[in-house]
């Protein structure tokens, strides 16, 4: 690995996806790199590939501090942190375990959270940074049977806005990548979420039914989805740009789909959602 000039790179959530994607670039590109997963058995492809490999957990308040601890002791900070880990638990707001949300919001919401509260002080002492939140394009909007991990991203939304603002003044930079349909595993694990399941008892079986025919509809399209490369590329942007955006939204259906929730009013987007999940 070479010297970065944004200092080293620590990604969350690299066994997979979106993360190993993001870590590989950035190896690629020249820069220093952390990636991180909970098992550092899932990452020998990164580190065959130069990136510099740490157990973490994001739910675990040991484990982020020794991550952040290991980063710090060899390079005197986390230049960047790049907050991907996190995962959608879908099912009806009446069926789902509750405690199966709560553990989402502590790694999607609260893992994510943590981890930048303490890189955060070593970026002040030398004003400098730059923090990159994976959110989704649900963050802008909510499809039925996804309301509880829309809300985790919903949440992701303000603590981003809110940071970007808090710590313009120490010159560290805050961006939101805001993907669509990305090619993963995303989908294979929401869609096997116990209240994502379909039982035949269920009052929300046909809407439960209609939701899975349309997810997988939706990635199986390659106008709509696309592969997790595409949100790397927009991470390295806003790792390497003079100017970074504070958002980078993900794939033109991304877009699309914002504006017409944005645009159109309950009215519109009710009709939409009527209109997707028909069955």
């Amino acid at each position: 690995m070479t010297a970065s000039p944004t200092g080293a790179v620590l990604v969350t959530g690299c066994s997979s996806g979106i993360g190993a994607a993001t870590a590989d670039l950035l190896v690629k590109a020249g820069h220093t790199v952390y990636a991180t997963a909970r098992r550092t058995d899932t990452l020998a492809g990164l580190e065959a590939a130069g990136a510099r490999v740490l157990p973490l957990d994001v739910t675990s308040e040991d484990s982020m501090s020794e991550a952040v601890r290991t980063v710090e002791a060899e390079h005197g900070r986390v230049g960047v942190l790049v907050n991907n880990a996190g995962y959608g638990e879908y099912g009806t707001i009446e069926e789902t375990d509750l405690d199966r949300v709560r553990m989402m919001f502590e790694t999607n919401v609260f893992g994510l959270s943590r981890l930048t509260q303490l890189v955060l002080p070593a970026m002040r002492e030398v004003r400098a940074g730059r923090i990159v939140n994976i959110g989704s394009m649900g963050g802008r909007f909510t499809w039925p049977v996804g309301g509880y991990y829309h809300a985790t991203k919903y949440a992701v939304e303000a603590i981003t806005d809110a940071l970007r603002n808090e710590v313009r003044p120490f010159g560290i930079h805050v961006s939101l990548v805001e993907p669509g349909l990305i090619r993963t595993r995303f989908e294979e694990t929401a869609l096997t979420s116990d209240a994502a399941t379909v039982d035949d008892d269920s009052p929300y079986a046909a809407l439960l039914t209609a939701s899975a025919k349309a997810t997988a509809s939706g990635y199986a399209n390659p106008r709509l989805a696309t592969g997790p490369e595409t949100v790397a590329r927009a991470v390295l942007k806003a790792v390497e740009s003079s100017s970074p955006r504070s958002r980078y939204v993900i794939t033109p259906a991304a877009r699309a789909m914002i504006a017409a929730r944005t645009l159109g009013g309950d009215r519109v987007w009710d009709g939409i959602v009527r209109q997707q999940f028909k069955g």
